[in-house]
């Protein structure tokens, strides 16, 4: 650096995940920039929109599985109320499950957290100019959804919460783990299966199942 020269100001990022240690190799990599500061911190989805709008952040890194609110849900309310927050959507599922309707939802770019570290800053980079980070996992997934007939896969129908609840019944959760798990009712939840069951003309959780495992919809969880 030369003499009398001013360190630009890092830019202040907000990191949102329920997994602590997660958490901690997330910030030593984005420390480790010399471009982007985790200024705060969030568990679960409702904290991070409380977050949101008591601070100013340049990002936003956001788990799509948080234990209260869906990541797509958190995704579309922060769009709503900051629509020039750029909001990063991180996960364990490949691209082909949730990259389309993350992008659909407003997220500016979706990484899998098998990426890189340099994979993840160069998406930060990218989503604080106001341009989407686009990979070419999910480039193609995009070109194939031009192309695809929208019949081609029944969960396209489906709402984001009902394409969450076939994920868990396939990776053998009961409609109570679930309800449990997403911090709803029994009741609501048994609404999304009947729902599900009924756009995917499906009749019980076996067939949900074989669907969800024959479509490579269940992610291979750590």
């Amino acid at each position: 650096m030369q003499s009398g020269s001013t360190p630009a100001a890092l830019l202040n990022v907000l990191l949102v995940d329920d997994h602590t240690i997660l958490r901690e190799g997330l910030k030593k990599i984005i420390g480790h920039s010399n471009e982007f500061i985790v200024t705060a911190e969030a568990d679960s989805g409702l904290i991070a929109i409380q977050r949101i709008r008591d601070t100013e952040f340049d990002v936003v890194l956001l788990d799509i599985s948080l234990p209260d609110k869906d990541g797509i849900e958190v995704v579309q309310q922060v769009k709503k109320e900051f629509p020039y927050l750029p909001v990063l959507m991180l996960s364990l599922h490949p691209e082909s499950h949730y990259a389309i309707r993350a992008l659909r939802a407003g997220a500016a770019g979706y990484l899998n957290k098998k990426c890189t570290s340099d994979e993840l800053l160069e998406a930060m980079r990218t989503a604080v100019t106001g341009l989407k980070y686009i990979t070419s996992s999910v480039a193609q997934e995009l070109a194939q959804s031009l192309t695809k007939n929208k019949f081609d896969d029944l969960h396209a129908a489906l709402s984001n919460r009902e394409y969450q609840t076939l994920i868990m019944i396939g990776a053998g959760q009961t409609v109570t783990e679930i309800a449990e798990r997403l911090s709803l009712s029994v009741k609501t939840i048994s609404m999304y299966r009947s729902r599900l069951l009924l756009k995917m003309s499906l009749r019980n959780n076996a067939e949900l199942t074989h669907y969800a495992l024959r479509h490579q919809l269940v992610p291979d969880l750590p």
